[in-house]
């Protein structure tokens, strides 16, 4: 039997942690998991830690699951997500997309292979005793669909790599939901550069494996460098 200590405990570790249920377009909010794929387990609010796993696509089984309905942009319109509750971990946020291929429609396409492309980047601020991050405490984010993306049905990713933890191999951790888009609109566009999840990144990064916490006056990081590709700004 669970003594209540033990429940408090799990729901303290539960709420320190967060999850993306909502996608936002032209400022308007979306039910949660209505476009955005809810992926297992996600009641506990929990991590991605190795970049090694599926998971690192699109959460615990994210990749081979979908929501109900995907959602229509025009390129070159804002695009964001929801967290379920205010960001309380520092860390990079970053955004991805994905075309789906012919053959295969958002729903079903599991986002594999050298596909993904990213959009945005947030970056820190220096001084005092830690990097500063513009994405803690906020609860939405928003991006630019790329003007010239070419039509059709995309995945699009959002990660933030929280780096409270960071100092050792596999301390940092990834929240990660993907939302499934029809781009209507596009361009001729051609995003790059490509790359794979997992496979992007390795545990070793600079930007993945880094202690944010050391006085920045004195030997601390001075620079940040997001893992991952290049932004592709289309």
């Amino acid at each position: 039997m669970k003594t209540t200590g033990f429940i408090l405990a799990l729901s303290s570790l539960a709420n320190a942690h967060y999850t993306f249920p909502q996608l936002i377009s032209n400022g308007v909010m979306t039910a949660d998991w209505q476009y955005a794929r809810q992926w297992t387990g996600v009641q506990s609010n929990g991590p991605v830690t190795d970049v090694t796993s599926t998971s690192i696509r699109c959460n615990v089984d994210g990749a081979t699951k979908s929501a109900p309905g995907t959602m229509t942009v025009a390129a070159g319109s804002k695009i964001g997500f929801a967290s379920n509750t205010k960001i309380t971990h520092i860390g990079a946020m970053e955004c991805y997309m994905t075309k789906v291929p012919e053959g295969h429609t958002v729903a079903t396409w599991d986002g594999s292979g050298e596909v993904w492309f990213k959009i945005d980047e947030d970056h820190p601020i220096f001084g005092g005793a830690s990097l500063q991050w513009p994405s803690l405490g906020i609860q939405n984010l928003s991006t630019t669909i790329p003007p010239s993306l070419p039509s059709g049905e995309y995945l699009i990713r959002v990660e933030h790599i929280a780096l409270h933890n960071a100092q050792s191999v596999g301390g940092a951790q990834f929240y990660i939901s993907c939302g499934q888009l029809n781009a209507t609109g596009g361009g001729a566009g051609v995003p790059t550069p490509p790359v794979a999840f997992p496979g992007a990144n390795k545990a070793t990064d600079p930007g993945i494996q880094i202690n944010p916490y050391y006085p920045i006056a004195s030997d601390g990081p001075k620079s940040y460098t997001n893992p991952g590709p290049a932004v592709w700004k289309g």
